[in-house]
């Protein structure tokens, strides 16, 4: 069921950012409330024990250049991210929303994921299936492994035209030369669309309110410099997204060399083949009748582009989050050095 949304002339207090249209994002930003994050972390902690990957579905609307998201729901339970979401399910859902007088626009899906690792068949396959029925449709991954560090890990990703077009195709037509048409490579299959966290007034003077409550001296047990376990599974998953690039590569180079010894065959059947006419035609007798080479010397079909092409995506982020979790662990290990330092003065 598509939901269209729709969009209120509602001013903007500061000045809005200018729209690139290079995704074909019909948005600049996504907004979320902090009442939409706090059901998403919800969720995912109390179901990371029954399910491996908790998903749920995204409330919202589009507003002006922004996508706001203000509320959320569970999905029910699935065995595997392929299996089909209950329509009937998301539906009542939406109507129940409205009853109360909220917001009931689906506009996209939330998951979880430990180490940032979302990049799967799996994974596009549904992000394309639900931005070709919604169109403003976004999926937010969560990170519950770097929040449990102290760093809060949302990010909202849209696929982009290009990589559309390619799912669009059989699997078995995502050839070199198709990816290359379309000018498309790993690093842009992916649009991250910035994303902030908006509080009411009233959760502000509640925040306040708590920063007062807590005590004084209770303040250093946020800062929690045990990375060392994160980090080490960062890598660990990190080698192992090498190692199947590796394979894919493997088999691309396997294709090649077969393509290249079927040229070679195909060449001297044809160099046999002509020496054969000379001497025919030396002799006054007729050629040989042409044959269809095809059907002597089949085509192999190439390996799939699209493993490659998500594992080598999959490297890049990891590699990107790695670095900006050795930045903010490295920040909150100078930020502990100086509190002990005080402590000791003292």
């Amino acid at each position: 069921m598509r939901a269209a949304l729709k969009t209120f002339p509602i001013k903007m207090a500061h000045r809005a950012p200018r729209r690139t249209h290079e995704f074909n994002c019909p948005y600049d930003y996504v907004q979320m409330d902090g009442l939409a994050v706090m059901k998403i972390i919800k969720h995912c902690y109390e179901e990371r024990s029954n399910i491996d990957t908790p998903r749920g579905g995204l409330l919202g609307l589009v507003i002006e250049n922004r996508l706001e998201i203000t509320n959320t729901f569970a999905f029910p339970v699935a065995k595997s991210i392929e299996e089909p979401i209950d329509e009937e399910y998301t539906t009542n859902m939406m109507l129940h929303m409205k009853k109360i007088n909220q917001d009931y626009l689906h506009v996209g899906w939330y998951q979880s994921c430990d180490l940032g690792s979302f990049v799967t068949t799996e994974f596009v396959l549904a992000q394309q299936g639900y931005q070709d029925s919604i169109e403003e449709s976004i999926v937010v991954v969560y990170d519950p492994q770097k929040t449990e560090k102290g760093f809060l890990s949302l990010k909202a990703y849209r696929l982009t035209p290009q990589a559309l077009k390619l799912l669009a195709e059989n699997e078995n037509n995502i050839t070199p030369e198709f990816v290359k048409s379309l000018h498309l490579s790993y690093d842009k299959m992916f649009h991250e669309v910035p994303l902030v966290i908006r509080n009411s007034p009233l959760a502000n003077a509640l925040c306040c309110q708590l920063v007062e409550m807590k005590p004084a001296d209770k303040g250093t047990q946020f800062l929690d410099l045990g990375t060392t376990s994160v980090m080490e599974n960062h890598l660990k998953f990190l080698l192992e997204k090498v190692d199947e690039l590796h394979q894919e590569s493997y088999k691309m180079n396997k294709w090649q060399m077969q393509v290249s010894k079927q040229q070679q065959e195909k060449a001297k059947y044809l160099h046999q083949k002509n020496l054969e006419n000379a001497a025919r035609q030396a002799k006054g007798e007729p050629s040989m009748p042409e044959e269809d080479l095809n059907k002597i010397y089949r085509p192999i079909p190439p390996p799939s582009r699209l493993p490659t092409m998500l594992a080598s995506g999959q490297i890049e982020m990891s590699s990107n989050q790695i670095n900006s979790f050795c930045s903010q662990a490295l920040a909150k290990l100078f930020i502990g050095e100086a509190l002990q330092e005080t402590k000791i003065e003292q």
